[in-house]
């Protein structure tokens, strides 16, 4: 079983969404667990300090090693074989690929960086895994862990319940998903386009893949590894009547 422990100042704020809707109902039926630990209760001073002036000096303090190394053994002893994952703006960036392979394995711990970052030392020292979820920068790790497990346990199989829908998702195939339309026919003089309904699935699938693919090409070249986007924006597929 999916196994997530996180490693936070604000406990509270999980689940959160993950306990929202299938995500929610795969965590009470069992299908993945997840435990978050408050970081101030491995502090020894009755202030429950976590962080210190960052060592050359510089704005903002750092998360202690010696501190977070302690919550992080706690929770993953030596022979836990989780990944233990940062959520870091300098880290990799969270890909499809590297969701799956961290669906099929027996969880993570993950630890919610706050302030300036945390010490280089226990970084090294506990092997996190660094991992961004895009170039910006947040007050802190929760969201993206949040976002690191949405991506995770949705792949887990009995959390979703059609395992096709994820088959033509963006990224699965190397390519952005394709436009979807439902009902109304016609909005706003808009109309579906007329081969989704022509019943004809051939056709269908055909038009689809040509829609990821203008799309990829459009949005993210470097996914077809193209270099830049081109000039001329992305057929919508449904041209005003």
């Amino acid at each position: 079983m999916f196994s997530a422990d996180i490693i936070t100042l604000f406990p509270e704020l999980f689940p959160g969404t993950l306990g929202a809707s299938v995500l929610g109902r795969g965590l009470s039926d069992g299908l993945w667990q997840l435990r978050a630990t408050q970081l101030r209760d491995f502090a020894s001073d009755r202030h429950r300090t976590v962080d210190d002036t960052p060592s050359g000096g510089g704005a903002g303090m750092v998360l202690r090693s010696d501190i977070l190394a302690k919550a992080i053994d706690s929770v993953a002893p030596p022979t836990d074989p989780r990944p233990r994952i940062l959520m870091s703006p300098r880290g990799r960036p969270l890909t499809q690929a590297r969701a799956h392979e961290l669906a099929v394995g027996p969880g993570a711990v993950i630890v919610c960086g706050r302030f300036e970052g945390v010490d280089q030392r226990v970084i090294e020292a506990r092997q996190l895994e660094e991992i961004s979820i895009g170039d910006y920068v947040l007050a802190g790790g929760e969201v993206a862990a949040m976002v690191l497990l949405e991506a995770v346990v949705r792949l887990i199989p009995g959390v979703l319940g059609a395992l096709d829908s994820r088959d033509e998702e963006s990224f699965e195939n190397g390519l952005l998903e394709y436009p979807q339309y439902t009902r109304p026919q016609s909005f706003e003089g808009r109309d579906i386009p007329p081969v989704l309904v022509s019943g004809d699935h051939g056709k269908i699938a055909k038009w689809r893949h040509a829609q990821s693919l203008e799309l990829t090409k459009a949005r993210r070249p470097d996914l077809l590894g193209l270099d830049e986007a081109p000039d001329h924006p992305v057929p919508r597929g449904c041209p005003r009547t």
